[in-house]
């Protein structure tokens, strides 16, 4: 056989450069406005996007692909997230980028999904999250004017985005990735700082850390386009199916008389009180209205609905409120937001196909071409126990476990923030400097329970105070008596006037006539002491024989066969707090619901051979029979009317009461 001449260099030279024609060139790649034609070009071409919410902080990591594969397939190009600034610097200076906190490794698997990216991070972003996603630490300087001009706010956030920014800018379409457009601050208009100048300087930062290049907008329903929009920042709206569509397309076109139409935020579902019904959303109406959007040539983002409150943004897939990240909201009430993040969204909590993902699919269908290829089944579930629960001890038993280093010493009770105890719990004992005989009122001023207090003498429960709900409790106990009150904190206001919601005693305890002083304060370590220090010597003293009060239970259980995921139910269990082999789950409240069942992902129980186990820690009343089952459905729609009922009147009348899925 002959042997062929080498390519000389010119023929070399020349198959390079076609080589390097043929693929697509950074600088090539651009997302802009053409104004002339009011649509977005995407290198060049007309493009329309059709994105989805999801959050990669209410999701383990190790099930972000499963969710992004699912929503490319249902006809989505993009999706659209939050960076929410609290779960990232947890501590002025401390940054955490690992584990479900990988927010490079969450853009990547986007790519892999081949969706484009709308990244709103903030720094605030609502999102039914702590404290709307601003770090409680922010509150340590009392007097901090949020998402305001103010220099030790702007310092905080200047500090932030110098790290983030850098991060994500190799990311920006222009750059070879996948962010083709950016948010600035989140619905501005419907704060009550309106402060421009706020605006113009994080606009300011925004373009000096990333470039002028990338498209940053912002977003705000009809009522926040005044102060929320902003010269230089593409200006977009959000409603949803039952608003008027004309009306406020209308309106977007008064701040940009040219462009793309855009609703950033179109809901399909809604959020979930504790103490409210599940939330729902007709099928009819979600695709009715995404349909006439799309004639119009619109792009859109789809979350959840509300017509009533069109400030909330809800999901394609919501995920879980895992640990004490969940948000409130202030509707003439504290109303803290529910563990499940479902929102009878497109995809289920656990991961699912829903009859409503189907018809958005098919609608998506009718304007632009989408995946080839069936969607994926349901993952498979798994039904155990019931299973009996054993007692650990209680609470108090436990201190010098959940607060190691002891207390904190004050004559006047100090918030959360002060001690810099940011979520969680924290117990607040002080003792009778006098007998009291007859049952006493024990009350705090000024609505000063934030949020909710369970109050013990001599280790005995006494009943629970609540914000805006229960004001009082009546309490005897001899002279020297030990009284200890634990607060929990559940959940910093998310959305409204945002105003600094401070946590634990904002005012001190009042029994009769005397202000009670002298306090020990524990900043308490429940997660640690659940993940690492169980199971603990059980001290032997003295209590009730009907176990009440905030008080540990636990067992182990396998599973069979490969298992599946699976929905915690706790029957007869009264309020708390769960953990499966030391993460997480977050927050049950079966007397109040209406979320009965907590999500468990199959990833977290350990395979068949090895032992799993669950710790509750009920903070007020055990059932007759500590027992719980797994389910293979969710239960988020059991409200208890009648208990709930009664307690709002009650509590306002009445005089007596280690495996890391993630970084949450």
């Amino acid at each position: 056989m002959a042997l062929r001449k080498p390519l000389c260099l010119p023929s070399l030279l020349l198959l390079l450069l076609l080589l390097l024609l043929l693929l697509p060139q950074a600088d090539t790649r651009s997302f802009v406005v053409d104004w002339n034609q009011d649509r977005f070009l995407l290198d060049g071409v007309p493009f329309r996007y059709v994105s989805g919410s999801l959050h990669y902080f209410r999701v383990p990591r190790v099930l972000w692909a499963d969710r992004l594969f699912k929503m490319r397939m249902s006809g989505l190009n993009a999706v659209q997230f939050y960076v929410p600034w609290n779960y990232h610097e947890p501590e002025p200076g401390v940054y955490n980028f690992n584990g479900s906190r990988d927010l490079i490794a969450f853009l990547n698997e986007a790519s892999i999904a081949n969706l484009l990216v709308i990244l709103r991070p903030g720094p605030y972003i609502c999102a039914e999250w702590e404290m709307g996603g601003l770090p409680a630490w922010l509150l340590r300087k009392p007097n901090v004017r949020l998402r305001t001009s103010d220099p030790d706010f702007l310092a905080a956030v200047d500090s932030w985005f110098k790290v983030l920014l850098p991060k994500i800018y190799p990311w920006l379409y222009h750059n070879g990735g996948n962010i083709i457009s950016i948010q600035v601050e989140n619905e501005y208009g419907s704060y009550r700082a309106c402060d421009i100048s706020y605006m113009r300087h994080l606009a300011g930062l925004f373009r000096a850390l990333l470039g002028e290049e990338i498209l940053l907008f912002t977003t705000d329903g009809p009522e926040g386009l005044k102060c929320g929009s902003l010269e230089g920042l593409y200006t977009t709206v959000d409603f949803g199916p039952a608003d008027n569509m004309t009306k406020i397309f209308a309106l977007q076109r008064e701040y940009e008389p040219h462009g793309p139409l855009v609703n950033s935020e179109y809901y399909t579902g809604w959020l979930d009180y504790w103490g409210q019904n599940h939330s729902t959303r007709s099928i009819t109406d979600v695709t009715r209205g995404l349909e006439n959007m799309l004639k119009l040539g619109a792009s859109v983002n789809i979350c959840a609905f509300s017509s009533t409150f069109p400030h909330f943004r809800y999901m394609f897939h919501g995920g879980t409120n895992f640990g004490y990240w969940n948000g409130a909201d202030e509707k003439g009430h504290f109303l803290p937001i529910t563990t499940s993040y479902d929102y009878d969204a497109p995809i289920s909590e656990a991961g699912d196909v829903t009859p409503k993902l189907f018809a958005l699919r098919n609608v998506i269908s009718q304007f632009q071409e989408i995946p080839l290829g069936p969607l994926p089944p349901p993952s498979p579930k798994m039904m155990l126990g019931p299973l009996t629960l054993y007692l650990d001890g209680y609470m108090l038993d436990f201190l010098h476990l959940l607060c190691p280093q002891g207390p904190i010493h004050s004559i006047l009770p100090m918030t959360f923030e002060a001690v810099r105890q940011d979520r969680g719990f924290m117990l607040y004992r002080t003792y009778l400097m006098y007998p009291v005989f007859e049952p006493t009122q024990f009350w705090v001023p000024n609505n000063g329970v934030h949020d909710r207090a369970y109050v013990m003498v001599d280790g005995v429960f006494q009943g629970v105070l609540e914000r805006n709900m229960k004001h009082k409790l009546f309490l005897t106990g001899k002279m020297g008596a030990t009284v200890d009150v634990l607060l929990e904190n559940m959940g910093r206001l998310s959305f409204g006037s945002n105003y600094s919601d401070f946590k634990g005693l904002l005012e001190p305890p009042i029994l009769g006539q005397t202000i009670l002083t002298h306090w020990l304060m524990f900043p308490l370590e429940v997660d640690k002491l659940v993940k690492w220090w169980f199971p603990p010597q059980l001290l032997k003293n003295s209590r009730p024989q009907i176990p009440s009060g905030p008080i540990f239970y636990s067992t182990t259980f396998s599973i069979l066969d490969s298992g599946g995921d699976t929905f915690l139910f706790l029957p007869g269990w009264t309020k708390g707090q769960v953990w499966i082999n030391g993460f997480n789950l977050g927050r049950y409240w079966t007397k109040r619901g209406p979320q009965q069942t907590l999500y468990v992902p199959r990833p977290l129980l350990f395979p068949t051979g090895s032992l799993n186990k669950i710790t509750l820690l009920e903070l007020e009343n055990v059932p007759p029979q500590p027992e719980i089952q797994f389910l293979d459905s969710p239960i988020l729609n059991s409200t208890l009317h009648k208990t709930y009922i009664y307690s709002l009147s009650a509590d306002t009348q009445s005089d007596s009461e280690p495996m890391e899925l993630s970084g949450h």
